[in-house]
């Protein structure tokens, strides 16, 4: 989002949302068009089924007692449930058929394979990594291998260095080590822990803290000396909460350098046997890049065995063996001196290195308009110590000028409380042509339900008239009124479930389209402060709920008050004092509702919050396989992997546990 606000590509990309979404209305509208017209079956099915039996009653000669019409009535009322639900019921088998396939089609795919590395006991070998013969490839179909016939040895406690033109394939000799990339063929033996630092750094949401322990006991003396030997310090005594400042996702208010020293001190914190570093200076300025050289390869590493890829030439000098790869190929390898008058590509890369650095010098050079007293150097040891984003300085830059945010930038999800304002009711029912079509909903539920009372009423008043005397009502007299008002019953339910599904479809598009507008007008500061798992819960969940459920629920409420109203009113016509009883259990009714409602109302919320963790931090963990993998422990098998396994179960129970509750109240 940074990078289209950048280039003002919001428009355009949100375009583009709205054209996949018009393609997705055109599905939508065929459920939405199914579902009513279930559902005037469903409201009619009962007075199509007595048209036809009284009818046929009515032509053979049966007798239409009240008693008789008054049970037939009450049970295809009965009824009415199951016949609505089959069709339900067989579509959500014909969605679990589907989602099990999905799975399945899933669960199919080739696993990770685990015996591409030989895993050697600590201490069981003189060599740290063997790899003998090797062929590696990242599309195992592809007739040209990523590696080609790798010869590697190195023992426990040298340098590696690796280098070579881009493309050569110096991350995928990394990746392999780790048994990230396919094995054709060969042999690959490691001997201890291993952890591995990517180039693009990988930094969890959470406090920073969090990030460098990653999962271990903490150790202060040891913590205190990764933060130095890292450049950390200064930077936590900048950041306002210091180590336990919580980073937004991708650690987005982090530096790039910020981002790549914490990743580094989480790889020296875990103290592992074999570090692998895939060109992780590159992102530091060179006053950052040579301390974080001397101070972690040189200090804290120097008993560790360490390979690391590189561009910059001044550390291959301290490397005990220097790899130069082509095209997939280790071409040279030795010491520096050694490869330097032997081989021609080593020689092209530290010709191609100082002729960058005489061109950078001679821009030094050149005479510059003094827009600024900062130095080069200057500049340098600032970047060294970043400023925090959330940290407000004033033009002066006086530390006692700086201001400290009140908060952390990621904050918890908030979760309303108590009941939901009428406001919000009647800004949905009102969102669709500004309310137009709620008169002519209700209009029509009126007139369904008194049709359908009159209906009742009709048949119990002529089976009456036809038992107490000489019958005033024919047989086809009374089959005519009772299907015209059926008939009459019938349109206007028709008419209330179309108009329904047109408020809730106009409703949920209008919505659809405010919330990804106001998504892509918001500022950056909220999507710093915002977990991209919080936002997609809204754009898919929530409105996967207003787009098939909330309309149906709102007007079936709608329709069950106006039953319950007319239901009254034609008992008290009938038998008033049902009312005797009838009052001390609607105030019942009430009370139970209400404490039904209220926990009701909580539990949805807390659906609703609990929901985006398991997005966020399932997606978390995919972009983080490969360093979570390369943590693995020997000796406390699958450590990593267990420890995010188990993460995730916990924020999945906490999801599902008042899911569970609601549903259980609910049967």
């Amino acid at each position: 989002m940074r990078i289209l606000k950048l280039q003002a590509w919001e428009m355009k990309f949100l375009s583009k949302i709205i054209q996949l979404r018009k393609t997705e209305e055109t599905w939508l509208k065929k459920f939405l068009v199914g579902t009513a017209i279930v559902r005037f079956l469903f409201y009619n099915t009962p007075t199509f089924i007595a048209v036809v039996t009284f009818g046929e009653c009515a032509l053979i000669g049966i007798p239409l007692e009240s008693g008789k019409v008054l049970s037939a009535l009450a049970t295809f009322r009965i009824l009415q449930m199951p016949i609505y639900s089959l069709p339900d019921t067989i579509s959500m088998i014909a969605q679990t058929k589907v989602s099990l396939e999905r799975i399945a089609s899933f669960l199919r795919l080739d696993e990770w394979k685990t015996d591409v590395v030989e895993k050697l006991p600590r201490d069981s070998s003189d060599k740290a990594i063997e790899l003998v013969d090797g062929n590696f490839s990242w599309d195992l179909s592809s007739p040209n291998p990523t590696l080609k016939n790798v010869n590697l040895t190195v023992f426990h406690g040298m340098r590696v260095a690796v280098c070579g033109n881009v493309g050569s394939g110096k991350s995928s000799l990394l990746s392999c080590i780790i048994g990230e990339v396919p094995k054709i063929s060969g042999t690959l033996k490691i001997c201890g822990t291993k952890a591995y630092v990517y180039e693009s750094p990988w930094i969890q949401s959470g406090k920073i803290e969090d990030n460098i322990l990653f999962g271990k006991e903490m150790d202060r003396e040891k913590y205190d000396e990764v933060l130095e030997a890292c450049s950390l310090t200064k930077d936590l005594e900048v950041l306002p909460f210091g180590d336990q400042t919580t980073i937004g996702e991708k650690g987005i208010n982090l530096s790039g350098g910020q981002k790549q020293r914490v990743q580094i001190a989480r790889a020296l914190y875990q103290d592992s046997d074999i570090y692998l570093f895939d060109d992780p200076f590159s992102a530091l300025d060179a006053h950052t890049r040579s301390h974080l050289f001397k101070e972690c390869l040189l200090g804290l590493l120097k008993s560790k065995t360490v390979n690391y890829i590189t561009h910059q030439v001044e550390f291959l000098s301290d490397a005990d063996l220097i790899l130069v790869m082509r095209e997939g190929r280790i071409t040279q390898s030795g010491k520096y001196n050694d490869i330097l008058r032997s081989g021609t590509d080593f020689m092209e890369l530290v010709g191609a290195h100082k002729a960058a650095l005489s061109s950078i010098k001679s821009l030094e050079r050149r005479p510059t308009f003094k827009t600024s007293t900062t130095t080069k150097e200057d500049t340098s040891s600032v970047s060294c110590f970043e400023l925090d984003k959330n940290v407000v300085y004033d033009q002066n830059d006086t530390s006692d000028d700086i201001v400290e945010p009140k908060g952390q930038l990621v904050q918890e999800e908030e979760r309303e409380k108590g009941r939901v304002g009428f406001n919000v009711y009647w800004k949905y029912i009102t969102t669709a042509y500004g309310g137009a079509l709620v008169p002519f909903i209700l209009l029509s539920t009126i007139l369904t339900v008194a049709f359908q009372i009159a209906s009742n009423y009709w048949m119990i008043l002529a089976t009456l008239m036809s038992t107490t005397a000489e019958p005033d009502i024919g047989s086809f007299k009374l089959m005519v009124v009772y299907v015209a008002l059926a008939i009459g019953s019938s349109i206007f339910t028709f008419a209330r479930a179309f108009l329904a599904v047109i408020a809730g479809y106009k409703t949920a598009t209008v919505i659809f389209n405010k919330m990804h507008l106001c998504i892509f007008r918001a500022p950056i500061s909220y999507f710093d402060a915002t977990p991209s798992g919080r936002i997609l819960n809204r754009a898919s969940t929530d409105q996967n709920a207003l787009d098939m459920n909330i309309s149906n629920l709102v007007w079936a409420i709608v329709f069950n008050l106006v039953q319950i109203l007319g239901n009254i009113v034609v008992m008290s016509q009938a038998a008033w004092q049902v009312f005797i009883v009838l009052f001390p259990v609607m105030a019942a009714c009430i009370w139970y509702q209400r404490y039904y409602s209220a926990s009701a109302r909580e539990l949805a919320r807390l659906v609703g919050t609990c929901q985006a963790p398991v997005i966020q931090h399932f997606s978390e963990t995919i972009s983080g396989s490969t360093t979570i993998r390369s943590l693995i422990n020997n000796h406390k098998k699958l450590e990593q992997e267990s420890r995010f396994n188990d993460i995730n179960m916990k924020l999945i129970d906490r999801y599902s546990q008042p899911k569970l509750y609601s549903a259980t109240a609910i049967e």
